[in-house]
């Protein structure tokens, strides 16, 4: 029996390992920066249409391809959609809490599936909207059910911020443009680059 639980012990622990290496790995490929010099940054564009979209920030110092506002001051900021070759686009930006106290990210954010909420809280609720190809495309996860998101956020101090990511299966090549919706925040329309 001793050696069962060793032997189970030592595969957790290197599925657990694995999966750290993954994750950073995937968190690095999000970045931006480094080596492509030669192209000129994409200009920052707001959302725009009707109903609850922000308008972009003008005038911060890193691009904001929209900004979505949620409850208790909380907005996420989203600074980069980027297609990746492997058939996903990562989404990046950062949480900030904007109201005047401390505030817990609030578990609807990490969806209504059983899997996803099993792993904590996380941004496993976001959705990818493409209207032009007509679907919805689904945070991604790995092959234990952990959502390819930020996890386990802490409480949120007045003014501080969090970066985040999701990711997601890659629309057609030809789709551009897709709408980001988060559960208890406003939408916000963004472009793929990549």
């Amino acid at each position: 029996m001793s050696i069962r639980f060793t032997t189970r012990a030592r595969g957790g622990l290197a599925a657990c390992s694995i999966a750290t290496v993954l994750a950073f790995g995937l968190v690095g490929c999000g970045g931006g920066g480094g080596g492509d010099d030669d192209k000129p940054d994409p200009p920052a564009r707001s959302s725009t249409g009707s109903g609850s979209q922000p308008d972009a920030q003008e005038g911060d110092d890193g691009q904001t391809l929209a900004e979505l506002r949620g409850p208790s001051g909380l907005s996420v900021r989203i600074t980069e959609a980027q297609r990746d070759g492997g058939g996903f686009v990562t989404v990046s930006g950062d949480l900030k809490n904007d109201g005047d106290g401390t505030v817990n990210v609030p578990a609807q954010l990490s969806g209504n599936e059983t899997e996803i909420i099993r792993n904590g809280k996380s941004l496993g609720g976001a959705t990818l909207v493409d209207s032009k190809g007509k679907k919805r495309y689904y945070v991604l996860r790995d092959t234990e059910g952990r959502p390819l998101t930020t996890t386990k956020f802490p409480p949120l101090k007045a003014g501080e911020s969090l970066p985040v990511f999701m990711q997601f299966p890659a629309p057609p090549a030809d789709t551009a443009e897709v709408t980001l919706q988060l559960p208890m925040f406003t939408t916000g329309t963004i472009e793929i680059s990549g």
